[in-house]
């Protein structure tokens, strides 16, 4: 019989120090010999033992333990390449099967992991049956991927290390993630076994829209061939044809147009279907396929049914100018004179803004000319406002892939037209926000909220609510007033309005804990706000009611508060109750010069208070008395040959230079006094681009004297190739991309003009994902004049490549769209894998086995291929008991030193105990001992008399033969004890002594002599 328990060592080659062991004892037992025979052997013992311990702790002596419990962890593919009901049938199949091959004795475990892209924990192994589950619970990420080496880590990281292992993989061995092969070789190494239990996929009804080809380079003008490839996976001696409809459409600048529309017949294999096309204009175009087959159920999977390509023919160089599709024209002269200088510029207007960054990737500069984030369309037209996302696309487009971006001002430009607070803000040289309180560009805005009947209508009040506060500047102030059940009151103290500054914080908290209810009446709650707005020192001074027009109306000396405070009041009606209702507020409105808005759905309400909150933003726009003459104060190469006699601007919007050494200031107004203020132009490089703020318009209202100015079209010009991307000749610099694994691989091949190879190069380069997130690529040189980087590409959509060779060096563009996962893309079970999986042998066990396809007959394996069978070597769990070793021969030291120094007598000690032991015996053993004591005295006395009275043989005699010897001896007797007690007779004769004992000796020694 084995024992679970065994010794092992760390490092076995240090025992042979034990053969010091006989050295030590014939050392010890010459050198012990004044100690004594049992302190020599015992102090010879304890050194002995110091000895072990020191020997044992330095070979890293382990307590090893051995069980032949099994854990056994299901990994369940529940990848989207699986069909569902084959998913179900997984569940049902670990269910029975634990049931039915689990040894509960020998206390086996269980569990599962389910996976994807990602892998996760269902159920931890633990040593009981599986419960019957109705679905999978844990797998809540992508499941467009099958990583299968993510399943295994996870599994191998979970299970007991003191039982043996095994994984029962069920999957359809189509891994597009990761190298399962790899990660199985070393668990095969720490001796856990790979069972597989392959699910085989139907890939006779599937069709494939693999790609669409298009050449590397295309060229404006040059008619050139796309291909889009499909596969059809039927069986191709069957020859069945799918029957289908295919569609292709190319976008550029948000236009679509259809390039093929027809049906097609695919046999089984590839099939190549060519679009002859030319390409009349520089800019991105995006291609897109799509095929619809006629019978549905000639197709399982849809997703694989369409792709996407991407391709950008770059010009001399174009310009992407966004104006107010409210003030359509205004920029006309600016847009002509950039023209004259062969500048292409293409105009969008607000109402039909860019949708994707690939079109930003057709501009080698972008220009906000004078647009607000948020306000009118114009006629006829919703309120506009840029996204987060379009605004993320414009810095992006800047800061990772070198275009350029151009703000001019206007009264609703920079921060007057709501562009504060965002990251647009961020990326240009100035702040739109003015932080010096010596000028006072202050407004005040008053929110009075009204609970409304509308779908969400609280959450969507404390949005706008918000959306108010976070447009402000810190100068402004702020206050909203909720009706409460004691009545209307402030959502924060301090008089209800407060400077935006350093509280803005803590109101967007406020905010948050907001519950308006419904407010009986306008009146006490328009009179709260104009007292509080009265108060505060800003310049512009707006109040926005949101209600549904049901509290009574306010009275006429309410009104005229606002009217002579010039306060104007904007009122939104959501939900509104009816004609009457909508008319009051509408009253509101006009009675106060502010705007009356109507809305259904609460998602339109963020747009109306980011516009609305621009009011409060009008005294950023600084307007004197008679216009200023701006001053160039840097010399600049964009003011290059241009005039420094400015002509005179009418005002322009107060900004505040950063804080940042990068920024350049280049043309400043004399007023206002304060420098940081009166910024006209200003410019500095964001990233991998450039960008500037021109405060003043272009002349539609502030520099019309500049359309007449001699370097009017020399200055506009020079700005923007100033900054533009730069563009020319690519020299023999070339850049390939290749989608592969998951990433996509950027390829620069280098030469110099002489053919030789350029070797070194520090090439910046950067990516930008489907979701506007930039991507940091590291470029590596890899041979010579050649250099790779890698982009993890784990999104389908468009990824945009930019590499700068080197400063000044024309920057290296490539948009790759990445299709469709590859798992919709094959459809056959990898058997191959799951053998090679499975044919591995653990350490000290058997080989796995691959069993029988899953399905919904198996639902549980057979005894010859059940999980928790034999053939894997015991686990050992290992614990290191060196120190306890150390301790121990600490321990034996003492004593060996106690042996040796100390000499112990242990008789006194015997006494004493025996003594305490009698002094604490029982009453009973006392007497006992007394009794034992009296006897022990008798005899003693005894043998003292028999030792005194020895008669002789003649004494002897002469008694015998007196006739009345017993009488005589008995009156003896009897008078005895009163001759003895009493005083003698008179007359009576005192019998003669006994001789002693040594007079006898002495007395038979004296016969012997003679």
């Amino acid at each position: 019989m084995r024992l679970p328990y065994t010794l092992g060592f760390d490092h076995p080659e240090y025992l042979w120090l034990l053969v010091g062991l006989p050295v030590l004892w014939f050392l010890g037992w010459q050198s012990l010999a004044s100690l004594g025979s049992f302190r020599r052997v015992l102090a010879t013992l304890f050194r002995s033992a110091v000895w072990v311990a020191i020997v044992l702790a330095i070979a890293g002596v382990q307590w090893i333990r051995r069980s032949d419990r099994l854990t056994v962890m299901y990994l369940l593919d529940q990848s989207d390449s699986i069909p569902a009901e084959t998913r179900s049938a997984m569940l049902d199949y670990v269910i029975n099967d634990v049931r039915a091959h689990r040894d509960k004795v020998r206390e086996d475990r269980a569990g599962i992991i389910v996976f994807g892209r990602d892998a996760a924990i269902e159920i931890p192994p633990f040593d009981d049956d599986i419960p019957a589950l109705r679905r999978l619970e844990s797998l809540g990420g992508r499941v467009d991927a099958t990583n299968l080496q993510a399943a295994m880590d996870l599994a191998g990281a979970s299970m007991p290390e003191d039982t043996a292992r095994r994984l029962v993989i069920v999957t359809d061995g189509n891994e597009n993630f990761g190298s399962a092969q790899t990660l199985a070789t070393r668990l095969a190494r720490s001796g856990v076994g790979i069972d597989v239990v392959p699910v085989v996929l139907q890939s006779d009804s599937e069709v494939l829209l693999e790609k669409i080809d298009l050449p590397e380079n295309i060229r404006k003008g040059q008619p050139f061939e796309a291909r889009v490839v499909l596969t059809s996976q039927a069986d191709q001696e069957s020859g069945r044809r799918v029957s289908g409809r295919l569609r292709v459409t190319q976008s550029v600048g948000g236009q679509e147009s259809l390039l093929a529309d027809e049906e097609v017949s695919l046999e089984p294999g590839k099939n190549v279907f060519p679009l002859r096309h030319e390409i009349d204009q520089p800019a991105a175009y995006t291609y897109q396929a799509e095929f619809v087959p006629d019978d549905s159920g000639s197709d399982s999977i849809r997703e694989n049914n369409s792709a996407s390509a991407y391709t950008y023919v770059r010009g001399s160089g174009r310009v992407l100018l966004i104006e107010n599709a409210a003030k359509a024209g205004q920029q006309d002269e600016f847009i002509e004179s950039l023209r004259d200088a062969n500048i292409e510029v293409v105009v969008q207007d607000t109402n039909n803004l860019f949708g994707s960054l690939a079109e930003l990737q057709a501009y080698d500069a972008v220009i906000l000319a004078g647009v607000p984030r948020v306000g009118d369309g114009g006629e006829g037209q919703e309120v506009f406002a840029f996204t987060n996302e379009q605004i993320d696309m414009l810095v992006t487009n800047t800061q990772q892939l070198g275009a350029g971006l151009l703000m001019t001002g206007s009264p609703t430009a920079l921060g007057a037209g709501g562009w504060s607070g965002t990251r647009l803000e961020e990326a240009m040289p100035v702040d739109f926000q003015i932080k010096n309180t010596k000028v006072k560009a202050v407004g005040a805005l008053a929110l009075i909220m009204h609970a409304s009947e509308m779908a969400n209508g609280n959450y969507w009040q404390k949005v706008i609510a918000k959306a108010a506060v976070e447009q402000l500047g810190p100068s402004d102030y702020a206050g909203v007033l909720h009706w409460t059940m004691q009545g209307d009151a402030w959502l924060w103290g301090g008089g209800g309005m407060l400077p935006v500054g350093d509280n803005r914080r803590q109101m967007l908290a406020a905010i948050g804990r907001m519950t308006p209810g419904d407010m009986p009446q306008f009146d006490p709650a328009m009179r709260m706000a104009v007292s509080g707005l009265v108060k505060t020192p800003a310049a512009i001074k707006h109040c926005v009611i949101v209600s549904d027009g049901d509290p009574s109306a306010p009275s006429p000396g309410t009104i005229s508060a606002f009217k002579k405070n010039k306060i104007t009041i904007s009122t939104v009606a959501v939900a509104s109750h009816g004609l009457s209702d909508s008319r009051q507020l509408q009253d509101i409105a006009s009675a106060t010069g502010g705007k009356y808005y109507s809305v259904a759905s609460g998602k339109a309400l963020p747009r109306i208070f980011q516009r609305e909150a621009r009011r409060v933003a009008r005294p950023l726009v600084f307007e004197p008395s008679g216009g200023v003459v701006p001053e160039v104060v840097f010399p600049h190469p964009l003011l290059e040959g241009v005039s420094r006699q400015m002509p005179r601007i009418g005002g322009f919007v107060l900004t505040q230079v950063k804080d940042s050494p990068l920024t350049q200031v280049l043309i400043r107004s004399p007023e206002p006094a304060i420098a940081e203020n009166s910024t006209v132009l200003s410019v500095w490089t964001y990233g991998l681009g450039r960008t500037a703020v021109l405060t003043t318009d272009t002349g539609e209202r502030w520099a019309t004297e500049w359309t007449g100015w001699g370097d009017y079209d020399k200055f506009n010009s020079q700005l923007v190739r100033w900054l533009m991307r730069p563009t020319g000749d690519d020299g023999k610099l070339t850049l390939a991309t290749q989608v592969r694994d998951g990433e996509i691989e950027v390829v620069v091949n280098a030469l110099s003009d002489d053919d030789e190879f350029l070797n070194f190069l520090d090439i910046q380069a950067t990516a930008v994902g489907p979701d506007m997130k930039p991507i940091a690529v590291r470029m590596r040189q890899d041979a010579p004049g050649r250099y790779v980087g890698t982009v993890p590409a784990d999104k389908s959509g468009s990824y945009f490549v930019n590499l700068v060779p080197g400063p000044g060096k024309t920057p290296l563009s490539r948009g790759v769209t990445v299709p469709y996962s590859d798992e919709y893309r094959i459809r056959e079970s990898n058997l191959d894998l799951m053998t090679r999986l499975a044919s591995l042998e653990p350490k000290g066990g058997q080989a796995g086995v691959v069993t029988d396809a899953l399905s919904r007959q198996n639902l549980a394996s057979d005894e010859a291929s059940q999980p928790f069978r034999d053939g894997l070597a015991p686990a050992r769990s290992l614990r290191d008991i060196w120190p306890i070793v150390c301790l121990m021969g600490l321990i034996g030291f003492w004593g060996d030193v106690l042996i040796r120094r100390v000499a112990i007598d242990p008789r006194p000690w015997l006494k004493r105990l025996r003594r305490r032991r009698q002094a604490e015996a029982p009453e009973s053993v006392k007497r006992l001992d007394r009794l034992r004591q009296i006897k022990e005295t008798a005899d003693d006395g005894a043998r003292r008399g028999a030792a005194r009275y020895e008669p002789n043989q003649s004494s002897l005699g002469e008694a015998a033969g007196s006739s009345d010897s017993s009488a005589s001896f008995g009156s003896d007797e009897q008078s005895q004890p009163k001759s003895i007690g009493g005083a003698k007779s008179e007359g009576e004769s005192q019998p003669e002594a006994a001789p002693s004992y040594t007079e006898r000796l002495l007395e038979a020694k004296r016969r012997s002599k003679r």
